[in-house]
């Protein structure tokens, strides 16, 4: 997809350690780890919601 093999990947861990250090890296992995749980979950719920209106919807429709 983007081309990164091992070694980028390497070359950016390196990079990142030298950066932030190595004590920063398990709240990063962290933070990093909520955010994708909160993205998940709010497209999960968002199309949750535009079920239920689309079968409002329906139901509406239906009954004129």
């Amino acid at each position: 997809m983007f081309g990164l093999g091992m070694p980028e990947l390497l070359v950016i861990l390196v990079i990142v350690v030298i950066v932030f250090g190595a004590g920063k890296l398990p709240e990063i992995g962290s933070g990093i780890g909520q955010g994708i749980k909160n993205f998940k979950k709010a497209t999960r719920d968002a199309d949750k919601q535009g079920k239920v209106e689309e079968k409002n919807k329906e139901e509406g429709s239906g009954s004129a």
